[in-house]
């Protein structure tokens, strides 16, 4: 049930606003509504993690008791945690929905890719996931990115405008006041949905909290064999790790964010339920993506040269 929460006006006016986490409930369930009035093909890309877990609830909530009008895609960069591709599979065939796989694996086998020195997969699903969208004709494709994760993201509009190349140019983006949303777009062009941006990480483990939202056990602190490398907790895994001179360990962790093996690293932690989880997450200082993810340590615009390119 909404809650409400009364606001003392001057004139004593029945003045009321919607408690936190309902006013980001009920802004991502209009721009959900949005999307299906102003759009032929949504998509949801949907990975498994948290964020789009959320967003798929959202969406179910938007449209309930009728079904989700979109199908969901994956970018499968073939190097992801078995928990959170057997929580796919299993959330898919549980809902009845349509899933799209644009692999990875598929683009480096028929050489439209070529494996990276370094053994990561996250800067190669561009191309798959651009393919995806043109042969599939998507023209609003959601995301799950928050303002919050990282700079470039900081600067991203709930409707982002992409070219007929997939790339992101921010002197194209449109003004959104007053939760007015323009999805014109050209042919060969689509625009990007990010119902969650004005959430942060703990909005979202809140909302988690409140709604009951099962998830993928490694979210969780669990034992689990790790190694270190560039200051973060990787799992060894068939994407090359680790190397002669990094020695396995067995540590309590868990992840706050959900990407390739290669590139995403575990927190040392012992929060095994969400209200742990949730106090973590509230004395952290470090963002989610600033503490765990390699790839966007590549360089300062790391986010920003990816989007530019076609990246989420």
């Amino acid at each position: 049930m909404t809650t409400v929460t009364a606001i003392n006006a001057e004139e004593g006016a029945g003045l009321y606003a919607l408690a936190h986490l309902d006013a980001l409930e009920s802004e991502a369930v209009h721009i959900f509504r949005e999307v299906a009035g102003e759009f032929e093909r949504p998509v949801i890309l949907f990975s498994g993690g948290k964020d789009s877990i959320v967003m798929l609830h959202l969406a179910l909530k938007a449209f309930a008791p009728a079904a989700v009008p979109f199908s969901l895609l994956h970018v499968d960069t073939g190097h992801n945690f078995p928990e959170v591709i057997d929580y796919r599979d299993n959330t898919v065939a549980r809902h009845g929905l349509r899933l799209h796989v644009a692999s990875v694996q598929e683009f480096i086998d028929d050489g439209r890719l070529r494996e990276r020195p370094d053994g990561t997969r996250n800067p190669l699903q561009t191309v798959p996931l651009l393919d995806a969208i043109d042969k599939n004709r998507f023209d609003a494709v959601f995301g799950g990115g928050r303002r919050d994760e990282e700079k470039a993201r900081a600067k991203e509009r709930v409707f982002s405008l992409r070219d007929e190349f997939g790339g992101w140019d921010p002197r194209r983006q449109r003004p959104e006041l007053w939760q007015l949303y323009n999805g014109r777009h050209s042919p060969g062009e689509h625009v990007r949905v990010f119902p969650l941006s004005n959430w942060t990480e703990l909005d979202v483990w809140q909302y988690i909290a409140r709604e009951k939202i099962d998830l993928p056990q490694i979210y969780y602190a669990h034992e689990r064999e790790v190694f270190r490398r560039s200051g973060m907790w990787l799992a060894p895994g068939e994407w090359g790790g680790p190397k002669d001179d990094e020695t396995v360990e067995r540590r309590m962790v868990r992840y706050r964010t959900v990407g390739d093996m290669s590139c995403t690293g575990a927190v040392e932690s012992d929060a095994v339920t969400i209200e742990q989880v949730i106090d973590e997450i509230a004395a952290s200082r470090l963002t989610e993506r600033g503490a765990t993810r390699a790839d966007d340590k590549l360089s300062e615009a790391a986010m920003e040269d990816r989007k530019r390119e076609g990246y989420f």
